[in-house]
Parts: C-alpha cells; sequence; structure tokens
C-alpha cells in the first residue's frame, strides 16, 4: 500500500511538472511557444569570466560572465561568452541564448572593435550541430538539466565553475 502511494503521489508530481512546463511554453511541443524580445547585449567584465572546461588542444580559452547570465520567461538563457588567445592577445565575444527545450542555440550578436554588432536574422540551430565547440560544452555542463534550464543563475553558474564534481 505504502508503495502504491508513493507511485500515485511521484506520477502526479510528473503530472504538474509536464501540465506547468506546457503551459509556460517552455515544452518543446508546444506550438503556442514564441520567443521574448531579446535584451540587447549586456556588457562583459573579463575580470568577472568563469572558463568554461574545454579540451587541452584548443588555443582559445572560453570563458562565461557569470553577471550576464539570464534566465527569460520564455525559457531561454542568455549569456555572453568570451574567447580570448591563451598566449594573449585578441578577444571575441558572443551573445548567446540556448533552448534547452530543444537543444537549440543561437547567436544575436558579436563583440568586436569595441562593440556589439548585431547579427543579422539569427537561427536555431540544434547544439550537436552548433560551429562552436562551447556551446555543446555550456548545455553539458551547466546550462540545461535534461530538457530545461537549470533553476537559477547561480545553479548555472555554479555547473560551470563545479563541471565535474556535479555531474548527473
Amino acid at each position: 500500500m505504502r508503495h502504491a502511494r508513493r507511485t500515485l503521489a511521484l506520477a502526479l508530481c510528473m503530472g504538474v511538472a509536464t501540465i506547468a512546463a506546457a503551459q509556460s511554453g517552455l515544452a518543446a511541443d508546444d506550438p503556442d511557444w514564441k520567443e521574448s524580445e531579446v535584451p540587447p547585449p549586456p556588457a562583459f567584465d573579463q575580470s568577472r569570466l568563469v572558463d568554461i572546461e574545454m579540451p587541452v588542444f584548443m588555443s582559445l580559452k572560453i570563458g562565461i560572465d557569470p553577471a550576464t547570465v539570464a534566465i527569460g520567461g520564455d525559457g531561454i538563457v542568455r549569456y555572453v561568452v568570451v574567447a580570448r588567445n591563451k598566449s594573449g592577445g585578441g578577444l571575441n565575444a558572443f551573445y548567446d541564448g540556448m533552448r534547452c527545450a530543444t537543444n537549440e542555440s543561437k547567436t544575436y550578436a558579436r563583440y568586436g572593435a569595441d562593440a556589439w554588432q548585431p547579427i543579422a536574422n539569427p537561427e536555431w540551430k540544434k547544439v550537436g550541430d552548433a560551429p562552436s565547440n562551447y556551446t555543446k560544452r555550456l548545455a553539458r555542463q551547466g546550462v540545461c538539466r535534461d530538457s530545461a534550464p537549470r533553476s537559477s543563475v547561480a545553479d548555472i553558474v555554479d555547473h560551470i565553475k563545479q563541471p565535474v564534481r556535479n555531474l548527473e
């Protein structure tokens, strides 16, 4: 009897979570989902960057500024990623968004020559098809938990800082 109650309670919780996701427009198959108006790229600071764990053979260090991470009401996690040469020199930044429900990402703007340049007609791309390795790493290390964004910006940043400790 106790097992039946637990099973029923678990089923109810899962049903409520599914309904809540669908009502909030976060479900991948929600035909009414629309992306919210995208805020302008936030200012970033190189001194705040948290490095993303990347393959050792890469000549770039990739980091995310925690102050730029935001979880939108549309379920999109937006953030600024900064790529810099390990030996010093150049810097590139990208204002990206990730939709965990569909495992997709897009780049809204690129930073160069001390200014943001918006991307004309940015499009969603599957994370696995993204030309940048950092997108796949971010999805796995901290931005998404299964097909939903993590519960808070602090949780995202914690998982990026400690990817091995937090593997689930």
